[in-house]
């Protein structure tokens, strides 16, 4: 045995809530648990000293090795015997003993064999099963005392023969019924129940009478004011030997609990539907929450007025700027209502009488039930907006207010005629409300991200340098999804002495701070650079310009190098930006292992080295968007990044525009673009033979 075999073992003997035991083929315990000990109220030691015999009481011991002695001639397991453990006194921690109440152990006894497969002993585990049993007990009186109560509750009783036929008069039920003793000697009881359930209880009554089986069940039956009322019927047969000689049954007018019962069912529904417009509001605020654009909150409305109200179809549509006009916009995803578009180039005005007009221009909801409705309030009908929705028979507009002013308008319908309920309706408003607000939160967000992107694309490099001995390409992916714009750059510049420098950096944050940020720290890097290009001194003047003029807490780093065209000779610096990639035809990728240095603004002595660009290698700039992400650590992100470049066939590694695209797509496969990407490739081609 190993030691796991034996930690496992001796934890089951420790641990083991059961009771635990192994008999050899003398019958003889060889190993026992506390837990089974204490079960038996036999100290371990003496378990195992020998036969159940010679330690228990006498019928449990009999009970015991009769038990052992089966499994051991027929090899074959016991399952689920109960045995009792009468009263008497068991063991404590100490040397005082204690009472033991009568126990009931369900045990199991499991033939043991080894490797050989000859049998070994027996294994027992013990359960103690006392209070489920007294539970069950306790269980069965109660039902016997429900059913003789409820057989002594029947309110009319009636008597069939064996062959389920009428042999007696039933005067109660007739009084009931109002049928004459001919009526009743001829169809009985039957004869009175109501038209749809007689062919249910008649086939269940003919099953009960030709099997000889209780029959019990309910029905309505007509009154003689000929209403109907609720019945429970309990039918008995009454044996003489082995033969059923009659019937007795036993009605009981559950009319009062039926109509309890459905009032109820109709109070709980009501309730239920209540507290599922509760959950879908809760949800839908949720989930307008993390709707950053209004495509998203158009999408989560769509979703929510389908599975809340049943709605077919639905739209949102804006106020243009001149708040004469509707512009109905689309979902963010296909497949929801995605063919839904205003019904003419310049929108739905204002003063038109369609549902989101009225809706807005009267800040009310409008509600058309049927068709009737919607033209005897219009006029006429929207079909002519909503050309495709031809089908829609029921209509809601509701407006969205912000700051009690109309914004827009929230529209759904219906395929069918649809009452909407005041509970409905206060649930309608209330999803308006959230969805004007997120609605207001979404256009501020699209404005500050379109202002943000348009403020970083304008300080990138419109183009890139053109050089007869290097090639370069760059690509700018920003994070479109959940995030805001962020602070990713590159620039590539000429210096006065012909020599190209190129940087790549990243400004922690999002939006418009960030942007700007980042131009910031572009021009800086220019100005230093055309005063002294050497990386580590423009690295350092980025140093003290960054801890005059930033925050302490803004994060930014900046990869800088200064590069000769002709040779591919160059220097550079590192203020913490992810390391380079270097690609070589004749070699495996790599990022370089130079100590990246510490972010701008952080104590340094800036350092530079220096590098030289080979015929035919490329030298890869990027920022963390690449290679990071919730689901991907740096140290993986870039070990993938080679792995990568490495799988690049070598035309792709020969043209950097292809080459930028094949990173950035394989980088980014399978995973949510969460941050900004920047790359830039640097190549130098072979010279013509």
């Amino acid at each position: 045995m190993d030691a796991s075999d034996a930690a496992l073992y001796a934890t089951l003997l420790r641990e083991a809530p059961g009771g635990l035991a192994f008999f050899d083929t003398e019958l003889r315990c060889r190993r026992a648990n506390d837990a089974l000990a204490a079960l038996l109220g036999v100290p371990v030691a003496e378990l195992q000293r020998g036969r159940p015999a010679e330690v228990l009481p006498d019928a449990l011991a009999a009970a015991f090795e009769s038990a052992l002695r089966t499994v051991l001639a027929e090899d074959r397991p016991i399952s689920d015997l109960d045995l009792v453990v009468p009263r008497g006194t068991g063991p404590d921690d100490g040397d005082v003993a204690v009472a033991l109440e009568e126990r009931i152990l369900a045990c199991t006894w499991l033939p043991a064999r080894g490797a050989d497969g000859a049998s070994q002993g027996v294994v027992l585990t013990a359960l103690d099963v006392t209070e489920r049993r007294r539970a069950e007990e306790v269980i069965r009186r109660k039902e016997q005392r429900y059913r003789s109560l409820v057989e002594a509750s029947a309110q009319v009783v009636w008597v069939a023969a064996a062959d389920g036929g009428v042999i007696d008069d039933a005067p109660e039920w007739r009084a009931i019924t109002g049928q004459t003793p001919d009526d009743y000697a001829t169809g009985g009881w039957l004869a009175v129940v109501h038209p749809e359930d007689r062919p249910r209880i008649e086939s269940a009554w003919r099953e009960c009478v030709q099997d000889d089986r209780v029959f019990e069940s309910n029905y309505r039956v007509r009154t003689k004011s000929g209403t109907y009322r609720h019945y429970d019927v309990r039918a008995v047969p009454i044996w003489q030997g082995d033969a059923v000689i009659e019937w007795v049954g036993a009605n009981t007018d559950v009319t009062g609990q039926r109509e309890a019962e459905e009032m109820r069912g109709r109070l709980t529904e009501q309730l239920s539907a209540a507290a599922l417009r509760t959950a879908r509001l809760q949800q839908a605020t949720s989930m307008l929450a993390e709707a950053l654009t209004v495509s998203q909150v158009v999408q989560v409305i769509t979703e929510v007025g389908r599975s809340a109200i049943g709605a077919d179809h639905s739209a949102v549509a804006l106020l243009d700027d001149d708040k004469l006009r509707l512009s109905v916009v689309a979902p963010s995803q296909p497949g929801a209502d995605a063919e839904i578009r205003p019904g003419s180039r310049d929108g739905i005005k204002v003063s038109d009488q369609t549902v989101m007009s009225v809706a807005v221009r009267e800040s009310r909801p409008f509600l058309a039930e049927h068709p009737d409705s919607l033209r005897l309030q219009l006029g006429g009908d929207e079909h002519g907006v909503f050309a495709r929705h031809t089908e829609e028979r029921a209509w809601v507009g509701l407006p969205l207010l912000a700051a009690g002013a109309p914004i827009g308008a929230l529209r759904f319908s219906f395929t069918r005629p649809r009452e909407i309920t005041e509970e409905e309706r206060v649930f309608l408003e209330a999803l308006a409300g959230q969805c004007a607000l997120a609605v207001e939160r979404a256009l501020l967000f699209e404005r500050e991200h379109k202002t943000a992107e348009e403020l970083q694309r304008s300080l990138l490099p419109s183009d890139l340098p053109q050089l007869p001995g290097m090639v370069l390409a760059a690509r700018y992916n920003p994070a479109t999804r959940h995030v805001q714009v962020g602070g990713d750059w590159y620039d590539v510049f000429r210096l006065p002495d012909d020599r190209l420098a190129v940087a790549a950096g990243d400004v922690m944050g999002k939006g418009v701070l960030a942007a700007a940020g980042m131009g910031r720290v572009r021009n800086a890097l220019r100005a230093l650079a055309l005063n002294d290009p050497r990386p580590a001194a423009v690295l350092a003047g980025l140093d003290r310009l960054f801890s005059a003029t930033e925050d302490e807490e803004q994060f930014t780093t900046v990869a800088y190098a200064v590069i000769d065209p002709e040779t591919g000779r160059g220097a550079f610096s590192n203020a913490g930006h992810p390391p380079p990639l270097l690609i070589a035809p004749d070699a495996s990728p790599r990022v370089s292992d130079r100590e990246p240095g510490t972010p701008l603004g952080w104590p340094s002595q800036r350092q530079q080295t220096s590098f030289s660009i080979e015929t035919g290698n490329t030298v890869v700039f990027y920022s963390d968007g690449l290679v990071e992400n919730r689901r991907r650590g740096v140290d993986a992100g870039l070990e993938e990044l080679v792995a990568v470049a490495a799988d690049a066939p070598p035309e792709v590694v020969g043209d950097p525009e292809r080459l930028v695209d094949f990173l950035v797509d394989r980088m980014l496969a399978g995973y949510e673009q969460v941050d900004d990407v920047t790359v830039l490739a640097l190549h130098v081609p072979p010279k013509p033979a």
